[in-house]
C-alpha cells in the first residue's frame, strides 16, 4: 500500500462499484471531504511509516462500520484484506502525545455544522440551537489504568465505581445533535490516606509515564481534577471561539447555580441559560423576600395562582425572581394533583411556561447520544492503560457518532441505530463473501487432487456454470486488487 494513495477514496470507489447502500457511501464522501492535514492537526509524519497519521486516523474512524471493536481485532476484519497492517500501528497513534484530538474534533465539527446550516430545513427552522452540558459514567474493570480511581455514580444508587467521569458538550438544533467537546474527570476522594478512594497498593500498580509539560496529553491531564463548572465554561468558550454559537444552554439541576447564571449573563443577550433547579436550600429573591423553591411552590399554591393546561396535562405557574443579582424567571410544573413540583430556571424572562418546557425537553438528546455511543460505538470501553489512548479512543467515538448523526440528517434515516445496522450489514456481507470463497477454493483444490485434475481448469469450469460463484469471484478479486 502506497502512503500517497487515498484510503477513503479507494474504499468509496470499491463499495460504490459493488452496489453499496447510500449510508456507507455518504460516510465515505463526508470523511473524504474532511481534509485532515498534518500541519492543521499538529502532528508529524514519520518518513519510514507505512501509512501517514491521517490515513491511520481515517481507518480507525471506520472501525465500527466494519465491525472492528478495537485495534487488536483489525487482523480478522474486512479492512485487513484492503489495507495490510498490524495493530501496533494503531496503538502508536492512539498513544501519540502530540496529536491534538480536541483540535481535530472542532475542525471536523465546524465543517459538519457549516454544511448543515446552509440547508433549507435549518435556515427556515424556528427551533433554537442549544448547547447541552452533562456527564456520564465510564466504568472500568482493570485497576492499572493511568489516573484511574473511584468516582461517584448517580445511576441506580450504585455509589462509587472504578472508572472516570466523562463531561461532554453537545450541540443540537432539534434534528441533529453533535458531541462538540469532552473532558475526562476524576475525584480526589474525601479521605487523605486513600486518594481517589484507592489504597496505596492500587495507586502504585497504576500505569504512569513521564511527559513533557507542553504535550497535548499533559494538558488534558491537568483538567482531570478541575471541577465540572470550570470545565464546562472552558468548553463553552472554546465552542464560541470556533464559531459554534448557541441560543440556549440546557443543564440539569447540578449545573444550575449562581456561577453559571453569572457566566451566561456576561455573554450579554445572545444566549440564555435554561436549567432544572433543585427543590433545595438555594434562595431566590422574590418581591423583596428570599425564598427557597419549595417555599415559592407552597406560597403560590396557597394563593391559588396555579393554572392547569388541558393541552399538556400539567399544573403550572411562573414567577419573576433574582439570582446572583440577575433577573431570572422560574417555571414550576406538576403532573397530577398529588405530584411533586419540578422547576426550571431561565435567564430569558420573556419565555412562556410552555416554550420553556418545550426547549428544555431537547436536553434529553444528550442522554440519547450517550446511549447510542455506548451501545453502538463502545464509548468508554477502551482497554488501554495510557491516559492519552483513552482520550484518543473517546475522540474517535465522538467523530464516529457525529458522522452518523450527519448522515442521518441528510439521508433521512429514522434512527442512528438503524443507519449503523445497515452500514455494518453491508461490510459484514463482504467479509463473509471472502471467507466463503476461501472455503470453495479449498474444496475445489481437494477434489482436483483426488481426481488428478488441474485446479485452475476445474475452478474455471465450475465458475462458468454458476453465475453466483462468478459474481463472488469478481468481488474477491476487487478486494485483492485494492489491497
Amino acid at each position: 500500500m502506497n502512503k500517497d494513495r487515498q484510503i477513503v477514496s479507494e474504499l468509496r470507489n470499491f463499495f460504490t462499484e459493488n452496489g453499496c447502500g447510500l449510508g456507507l457511501q455518504r460516510i465515505m464522501n463526508v470523511l473524504d471531504s474532511i481534509n485532515i492535514t498534518e500541519r492543521q492537526m499538529a502532528f508529524e509524519k514519520k518518513p519510514n511509516s507505512k501509512f501517514t497519521c491521517r490515513q491511520v486516523i481515517q481507518m480507525m474512524i471506520l472501525f465500527p462500520f466494519f465491525s472492528v471493536k478495537n485495534a487488536a481485532n483489525y487482523r480478522i476484519s474486512p479492512l485487513q484484506s484492503l489495507f495490510d497492517c498490524h495493530k501496533d500501528m494503531f496503538y502508536r497513534v492512539l498513544s501519540n502525545e502530540n496529536i491534538d484530538w480536541r483540535r481535530i474534533l472542532y475542525y471536523v465539527n465546524r465543517k459538519l455544522a457549516t454544511s448543515i446550516s446552509v440547508r433549507s430545513d435549518a435556515r427556515n427552522s424556528d427551533t433554537p440551537i442549544c448547547m447541552i452540558v452533562d456527564d456520564t459514567d465510564m466504568p472500568k474493570t482493570g485497576r492499572r489504568g493511568e489516573m484511574l480511581g473511584r468516582v461517584y455514580s448517580h445511576v441506580g444508587n450504585r455509589g462509587s465505581i472504578l472508572g472516570h467521569k466523562g463531561l461532554f458538550l453537545c450541540r443540537t438544533d432539534g434534528r441533529t445533535q453533535m458531541l462538540v467537546d469532552f473532558t475526562l474527570l476524576g475525584e480526589e476522594g474525601r479521605i487523605a490516606s486513600r486518594p481517589q478512594g484507592l489504597c496505596k497498593k492500587d495507586i502504585d500498580a497504576r500505569y504512569s509515564k513521564p511527559r513533557y509539560p507542553e504535550s497535548k496529553v499533559e494538558k488534558r491531564r491537568s483538567e482531570y481534577f478541575t471541577d465540572k463548572i470550570a470545565n464546562a465554561k472552558k468548553m463553552l468558550n472554546r465552542a464560541v471561539v470556533d464559531k459554534l454559537s448557541f441560543d440556549y444552554l440546557l443543564v440539569d439541576s447540578w449545573f444550575t447555580c449562581k456561577e453559571m447564571v453569572r457566566y451566561i449573563r456576561r455573554r450579554g443577550s445572545k444566549s440564555h441559560l435554561l436549567g432544572m433547579i433543585k427543590m433545595g436550600k438555594t434562595k431566590y429573591m422574590i418581591d423583596g423576600n428570599e425564598m427557597t423553591a419549595t417555599a415559592i411552590a407552597s406560597a403560590m399554591t396557597k394563593k391559588k395562582s396555579v393554572k392547569y393546561s388541558r393541552a399538556h396535562k400539567y399544573h403550572y405557574f411562573e414567577a419573576d425572581a433574582l439570582l446572583a443579582g440577575a433577573p431570572v424567571k422560574l417555571f414550576f410544573y406538576r403532573f397530577g394533583r398529588k405530584g411533586e413540583w419540578k422547576a426550571l430556571l431561565s435567564t430569558n424572562t420573556a419565555l412562556t411556561p410552555y416554550k420553556a418546557y418545550q426547549i428544555y425537553s431537547m436536553r434529553w438528546s444528550i442522554e440519547v447520544s450517550f446511549h447510542e455511543c455506548k451501545s453502538l460505538l463502545n464509548l468508554g470501553k477502551c482497554q488501554c492503560r495510557d491516559f492519552g489512548s483513552q482520550i484518543a479512543s473517546i475522540s474517535l467515538n465522538v467523530l464516529q457518532y457525529n458522522l452518523l448523526s450527519y448522515v442521518k440528517r441528510f439521508e433521512s434515516y429514522e434512527t442512528i441505530g438503524g443507519l449503523f445496522k445497515e452500514i455494518t450489514a453491508q461490510t459484514i456481507e463482504l467479509s463473509i463473501t471472502e471467507k466463503i470463497w476461501g472455503l470453495i477454493q479449498e474444496i475445489v483444490s481437494t477434489i482436483a487432487k483426488l481426481f488428478s485434475t488441474d485446479f485452475d481448469e476445474l475452478l474455471t469450469n465450475i465458475i462458468n456454470e454458476n453465475k453466483q460463484l462468478n459474481a463472488m469471484m469478481r468481488v474477491v478479486q476487487k478486494l485483492q486488487t485494492a489491497a
